[in-house]
């Protein structure tokens, strides 16, 4: 069976965003930007995490993370990411409002779920066949996943930033001890892989 894997760029205080995440500010207040500096101002250095993130068979994401909007869609959206967002797989966003499904370039399309993360995993499982599932975020819903102890293996990376308030990875997870699996430090991020379970 496929494993289930969880990327999240999260500051040193453990927050994914910061408070009043809007369309204009789509990680929220504070000095956001830092989360994911490593990503962009240093690819090389982080080459093997970038890849990683995005090399699974299919991804699970919440609602937040594929758009600004509650309550009825939006139609014209299409997600933060332009024509070609860059899963180039399936991706299953949980949703309490039923969408069709919303194919893009490059191989992602997008399935809008209202059976709550089970469903998901399952569908996403079978769209991914031997390949890993990605929780591609955000903290909410890996939240979610991590406190139905259905995450193998999560994948930190710690931002040098404090953000002191917002959405935090871990609330609402009971207490747990990780197995460490590795750490690497680079020049804007510590990279930190734990296995999760239950």
């Amino acid at each position: 069976m496929s494993r289930v894997t969880a990327d999240m760029s999260v500051s040193a205080d453990g927050f994914a965003a910061g408070p009043h995440q809007t369309l204009e500010k789509p990680f929220g207040d504070g000095p956001t930007d830092e989360l994911h500096r490593w990503m962009f101002e240093t690819p090389e250095e982080n080459r093997a995490e970038r890849d990683a993130i995005t090399d699974a068979g299919a991804f699970i994401m919440g609602r937040n993370m594929f758009g600004p909007s509650r309550g009825e869609w939006d139609l014209d959206w299409r997600g933060w990411w332009g024509e070609d967002p860059p899963y180039h797989a399936p991706v299953f966003v949980l949703t309490h409002h039923e969408r069709d499904d919303l194919p893009m370039a490059g191989g992602t399309t997008f399935h809008f779920v209202t059976g709550g993360i089970d469903e998901a995993l399952k569908r996403a499982r079978e769209a991914a066949g031997s390949r890993d599932v990605s929780i591609a975020g955000g903290a909410a819903t890996t939240n979610q996943f991590l406190a139905a102890g259905l995450i193998d293996e999560l994948r930190l990376h710690v931002a040098p930033v404090v953000l002191g308030a917002g959405e935090r990875i871990f609330d609402g997870v009971s207490p747990r001890t990780l197995t460490l699996v590795s750490s690497r430090a680079a020049s804007l991020v510590t990279h930190v892989v734990y296995r999760a379970g239950a």
